[in-house]
């Protein structure tokens, strides 16, 4: 069976002055073929030779063969140049003539004209290709990282309870938890991450943070500079606050404000006062 959205060698059949018509045996039925119109014919093809094609539909949703290759096939996913937003999606930029549709329900954030987005190909319910930005079932579980190891992993989904899911180099699978993801971050931003752990179905666990002996001494910068510009110099609480006071307030655990503010307090640069933390 000729497979949309995939490339396949397939053998001419027929030959008419609009192309050639391909099937995947060379007594195929007019209803088992496809056209490879004549513009993308190589020279010297003949009745019964082999071609390689990729199979999509063209703007009359009809199958159609072409000589070109998309940037990504069905069940392949790769980052894509958002072309055009309209009523019913955004259209992506695919290497092909017509470009690949991304429903609105299948985007993970908003996007627009212009934006890079990883998504993979698939076929949806009437048969047509489209792209999902819903990567998770996708990205590869074979990655060669190990524990500690830096990477860079691209933000595609963020779920609240769980964290951000993360293509690591675009194609292997992992996830920061909640409790390790910066404030501020968004679908389609990409990270320098470490990895954690590696799970026993090849998934990755991620950090944005370094190990904590060396994430220490940026964190007490930045706590030491919070302090001292944002709420002139006088923190109203120490660290025995609130975990998701502090969270919200320097995008930090209890655990690493606590190690900072230690290390601060160590150096003499602030003073512990009465449930405050005061700069020195």
């Amino acid at each position: 069976m000729i497979a949309l959205g995939k490339t396949q060698t397939l053998l001419v059949v027929n030959r008419k002055s609009h192309g050639v018509y391909l099937g995947e045996t060379p007594d195929a039925d007019a209803d088992s073929r496809v056209l490879l119109p004549a513009a993308e014919v190589p020279e010297g093809t003949e009745v019964g030779s082999g071609l390689d094609v990729f199979i999509y539909r063209d703007s009359s949703d009809r199958l159609i063969a072409t000589s070109a290759r998309p940037l990504a096939e069905v069940g392949e996913t790769h980052v894509f140049t958002v072309s055009d937003v309209t009523k019913i999606g955004a259209f992506l930029n695919w290497g092909l003539p017509k470009d690949l549709l991304l429903p609105f329900h299948e985007q993970t954030a908003k996007v627009k004209a212009g934006d890079e987005v990883l998504a993979a190909v698939y076929v949806d319910r009437s048969g047509r290709l489209a792209a999902t930005m819903k990567v998770y079932p996708y990205l590869r579980t074979d990655s060669p990282y190990i524990p500690g190891a830096a990477v860079s992993g691209r933000i595609y989904q963020i779920t609240e309870g769980h964290g951000a899911y993360a293509a690591v180099d675009d194609c292997f699978s992992g996830m920061i938890p909640e409790r390790e993801m910066p404030p501020s971050v968004r679908v389609g931003d990409v990270l320098t991450l470490r990895v954690t752990s590696v799970k026993e179905d090849g998934k990755l666990d991620l950090s944005v943070r370094e190990k904590a002996y060396l994430q220490m001494g940026e964190d007490a910068e930045h706590i030491y500079k919070r302090i001292a510009e944002d709420f002139a110099g006088e923190l109203p609480y120490d660290d025995h606050a609130d975990p998701e006071r502090i969270r919200s307030d320097f995008g930090l655990s209890k655990a690493a404000f606590k190690r900072a503010v230690g290390r601060l307090y160590k150096e003499r640069r602030i003073a512990l006062e009465g449930g405050r933390i005061i700069v020195l």
